[in-house]
C-alpha cells in the first residue's frame, strides 16, 4: 500500500479480532515511529509495546476514553523526554505508527496522553521516569469489521485550502 492510500483510508479502529500481531510486525510499526520528523534532531521518544492482557486491562481501565484498549492485541505507549518540542515530535511519531499499522492491515486508535489526569498512573504502571511525558496510547489489533478501513467523509479540498490568504 502506498503512503497516500494509507493516509486516506486510516480510521480509528476500536473493535478487534482475537488474532495475534506478529512480533516482527509490531517492530516494523514502531520502527516507522522512530523515523518521524523531530525538532532539533532531539528524537525525544521512547516506545513501550504492551501485549500482556493484564497490562492492557490496567491501561484500559485507567484511561477515560480508552476502555477498548483492554480488547486490543497490543498498545504502544509513546513517551517523550520533556524537551521544548516533545509534543510535536511525539505526535508526529504517533501518526507514523498509525499509518504504518494501516499499511500492514492493522487497526489503530489514538488515545490521548499529554495533560490527561491519568498520565502519572500510566508512567507508574510502566516504570517510566517522571522526566518523560505520555504523549499517546495507541491501541492495535486486526479490525473486527472487514470494511473497517475506508475513506471517511471529509470537507472538500476547496473548502479547506486557501491561496495566499485565508
Amino acid at each position: 500500500m502506498d503512503a497516500i492510500e494509507a493516509i486516506k483510508i486510516r480510521r480509528s479502529i476500536r473493535e478487534y479480532k482475537d488474532l495475534p500481531i506478529p512480533k516482527e510486525l509490531l517492530e516494523k510499526i514502531v520502527d516507522a515511529g522512530r523515523f518521524a520528523p523531530t525538532a532539533r534532531q532531539e528524537e525525544p521518544w521512547e516506545f513501550i509495546v504492551i501485549t500482556d492482557s493484564e497490562g492492557l486491562n490496567k491501561i484500559g481501565n485507567i484511561t477515560d476514553h480508552g476502555k477498548f484498549i483492554s480488547e486490543a492485541y497490543a498498545c504502544i505507549a509513546v513517551f517523550c523526554k520533556e524537551t521544548k518540542y516533545y509534543l510535536e515530535d511525539g505526535c508526529a511519531a504517533t501518526q507514523n505508527l498509525m499509518l504504518a499499522a494501516t499499511a500492514f492491515g492493522v487497526g489503530s486508535c489514538w488515545v490521548a496522553g499529554d495533560k490527561k489526569p491519568y498520565c502519572t498512573q500510566i508512567n507508574d504502571l510502566l516504570n517510566v521516569p517522571a522526566s518523560f511525558r505520555l504523549v499517546s496510547l495507541i491501541a492495535l489489533g486486526y479490525p473486527k469489521a472487514d470494511d473497517a478501513f475506508g475513506v471517511a467523509h471529509k470537507r472538500t479540498l476547496s473548502e479547506v485550502m486557501h491561496w495566499e490568504k485565508f
